[in-house]
């Protein structure tokens, strides 16, 4: 709702201060968003930097998109691994071989459907989430208002900051309500901001607002500071049904979840070849090619693997998401500034994006 009444209220404030980001700055937010490992690393911020540097490799493979080298194909014409590829194979394929050793008369657990919907959060539970909410909600809009970013960087920098002033930050990664709230108030919040660039500047905010400002311009609709004026009622249109979305949201979750529980009565020996099955034909329809289907098995291999070794997989989706965003805007800024590193410190953004990442590496490295 927050991220709903933003879009229609704030954004061309909100377009006005995204125009101050050049390459310099988008390089420093993904530095900035690449700092979050050290607060999503666990005990050891060693493994977590190993993780991501295999994240920031695997964004290498394909081609180059500034110079259009073909990089790491090894023969192949259309290689290059996609950020939904990588997901299935990280936390979907890994999940499965994880509870390879899973016994039915000891793990499977069946929710009685009625107790879930008893189940209520409680009032200070509530009381607790409100910051979290509210912190997650604002670098939702924030980072979703900045071109080329999305909602899955500003749940991991949002749940960051508040595991970082939370009082007892070990209990974050282990079902904590705070948690939970601030990356998806984060996520969120960023759905409605990824707009705002979208129709104001005609730059798409993350993935899902190309392919809609793709469907804007095939009904003839330009996205840009003039749409405002030639189709007004349809955009305006478009935004209070963002707000009228989160009502019907909340009903259809709260009203359908006893059904949802009914899911647990599969036993996992039928569950996870379906799921199996459904993960294969997911990467598959992404790209309608059989090499996707390879790396969903290669990446589930190796990220089974590294959980065993006690490697954080968050890292490794970090490094894939950002690594593109730093390598792109990174060579540009050098490009502006004639290989000076100046570039980088002499804007104010970007040197404040910098040191806020320096500090936050500084007070979960220790």
């Amino acid at each position: 709702l927050i991220s709903a009444f933003s879009l229609l209220f704030l954004a061309p404030l909100i377009a006005k201060i995204t125009l101050l980001f050049g390459p310099a700055e988008y390089f420093a937010l993904a530095v900035f968003g690449l700092s979050v490992i050290a607060g999503v690393s666990n005990d050891s911020i060693f493994k977590g930097l190993i993780a991501a540097c295999l994240g920031l490799f695997m964004t290498t493979i394909g081609v180059d998109s500034i110079s259009g080298t073909a990089r790491f194909l090894f023969g192949q014409k259309k290689a290059g691994i996609d950020l939904i590829i990588a997901l299935i194979g990280m936390f979907a394929i890994s999940e499965i071989l994880t509870k390879s050793k899973y016994d039915p008369k000891t793990d499977h657990k069946i929710y009685d459907p009625k107790a879930l919907t008893k189940d209520k959060i409680t009032k200070e539970e509530y009381r607790r989430c409100r910051k979290p909410i509210g912190i997650g909600s604002l670098v939702g809009v924030i980072i979703g208002a900045t071109p080329g970013t999305g909602g899955g960087l500003a749940a991991f920098i949002a749940y960051n900051q508040v595991k970082q002033a939370s009082k007892h930050p070990e209990t974050f990664g282990k079902g904590e309500i705070e948690g939970v709230a601030v990356a998806e108030s984060a996520n969120n919040g960023a759905c409605g901001a990824t707009m705002i660039p979208m129709l104001t500047l005609g730059v798409p905010g993350d993935g899902a607002t190309a392919i809609l400002m793709g469907a804007f311009m095939l009904h003839g609709m330009v996205p840009g500071p003039s749409l405002f004026a030639e189709q007004g009622n349809v955009l305006y249109a478009i935004m209070l049904g963002l707000l009228v979305v989160n009502v019907f949201m909340y009903i259809v979750g709260t009203g359908l979840t006893r059904f949802y529980a009914h899911i647990t009565r599969i036993s996992y020996e039928i569950l996870a070849p379906i799921v199996l099955t459904f993960c294969i034909a997911g990467s598959y329809s992404t790209n309608n090619r059989i090499y996707d289907i390879y790396i969903i098995l290669i990446f589930g291999i190796v990220s089974y693997f590294l959980r065993r070794m006690g490697f954080q997989l968050v890292p490794i989706l970090l490094g894939i998401v950002l690594g593109p965003l730093a390598e792109k805007n990174f060579r540009r800024a050098m490009v502006i500034s004639e290989g000076s590193f100046s570039i980088f410190f002499t804007r104010p953004i970007s040197c404040a994006f910098i040191l806020i990442a320096i500090v936050s590496v500084a007070i979960f490295g220790i």
